[in-house]
């Protein structure tokens, strides 16, 4: 199986399955002298780490960090830099039931197609296990962008409830357990995921990031866009079925003086009154903020029995039992923060090489 690396001059490759021993990373082209320990990494950990409300998993993994190489005396020595986090929790006797069977809207299937055998524990590979070394990523991704760049995330959507967003306020997303921005909307879906978890079934969600402080000049035309790459780095995590830049899809309803983000001199630097682009203007960074949403799919591991077949072509029910999300959008808000930020990290190195 290759694929298992993105990036160009900022690289990383994940490695490991939901119930192996172990998951892990290799960070390569960090640049030297960045100062770097766990503590650095842990926060963004935690922030994604299951079993820290009912409306998650409630698989207990601690997701301590340990830095393997590429940091000496607390710094980044530009040699790659491997992390490796021990699984702790793995209840593998709750798959036995479908190790035979294919959960409809689950990589199951393609996996089993594509390779002739697939992990059945957890999906294996599939798993949403996995992205805990994105976001651990993503951390050492913030260090090489430093303080003037600022990465956040919110859920802005859960199922067919949407927040208000004349009430957003970031302070909020820390104070709730579901990133939400809105605090009137929080009792809502507290209500609602409560429903949807007893009933056994699951739920969609939409996630927004948005990155303070970018730098114009980021991406290339053509084939090194950046929202292009951004667009890349968002549809690769589980479960994620659409990704808009800025305004998005909603432009399509827009005129063009409605769209044009108008501009004007505020003093010797260009200003902009609005930002329906998200940011980016022909794949290049205009200095605004740059703004991402990505849909995520309910989680197809559920209690609610589904039609499917076996590996043998019968027709069969499917029942899948154990701990899951009923709204894998909720623990997605710091997988995205951080994909976001290692392509940032990623386009700011490129820019760096080829400007100076």
């Amino acid at each position: 199986m290759s694929y298992n690396t993105f990036g160009h001059l900022f690289r990383v490759t994940t490695w490991g399955e939901s119930h192996g021993p172990a998951i892990g990373c290799v960070i390569d082209g960090c640049p030297p002298r960045i100062p770097l320990t766990e503590a650095d990494i842990q926060p963004f950990l935690d922030s994604r780490r299951p079993g820290q409300s009912a409306f998650t998993t409630q698989r207990r993994e601690p997701d301590e960090v340990s830095i393997e190489s590429g940091v000496f005396e607390g710094h980044t020595t530009g040699t790659p830099i491997s992390l490796v986090i021990r699984n702790t929790d793995q209840r593998s006797k709750d798959y036995g039931e479908i190790a035979q069977t294919f959960r409809p809207g689950h990589a199951d299937l393609t996996y089993y197609l594509k390779y002739g055998i697939r992990d059945y524990r957890g999906g294996g590979r599939s798993s949403a296990r996995e992205t805990a070394m994105r976001v651990a990523a993503g951390a050492v991704a913030r260090r090489v962008l430093g303080d003037a760049v600022r990465v956040r995330g919110a859920l802005v959507q859960v199922g067919p409830h949407g927040i208000d967003r004349d009430r957003w306020d970031w302070n909020e997303t820390t104070s709730n357990p579901f990133f939400c921005p809105d605090r009137e909307t929080v009792p809502l879906w507290e209500q609602y995921l409560g429903d949807i978890r007893k009933s056994g079934s699951s739920v969609g969600a939409v996630v927004e990031i948005v990155a303070d402080g970018v730098p114009p000049g980021l991406g290339a035309p053509i084939y090194g866009k950046l929202d292009a790459d951004i667009a890349a780095a968002l549809m690769s995590i589980n479960a994620v079925k659409g990704v808009e830049i800025g305004d998005g899809f909603a432009t399509a309803a827009y005129t063009g003086p409605e769209n044009a983000d108008a501009m004007h001199m505020d003093g010797r630097a260009i200003a902009f009154e609005s930002n329906h682009a998200g940011g980016i203007l022909g794949g290049i960074s205009t200095g605004q903020p740059v703004v991402a949403r990505f849909a995520v799919k309910p989680t197809s591991s559920m209690l609610t029995p589904v039609p499917s077949v076996n590996v043998a072509g019968e027709d069969v029910q499917v029942v899948t039992k154990g701990r899951h999300d009923p709204c894998v959008g909720i623990r997605a808000v710091p997988v995205g923060e951080a994909m976001l930020a290692c392509v940032l990290a990623d386009h700011m190195l490129r820019h760096r090489g080829q400007i100076g």
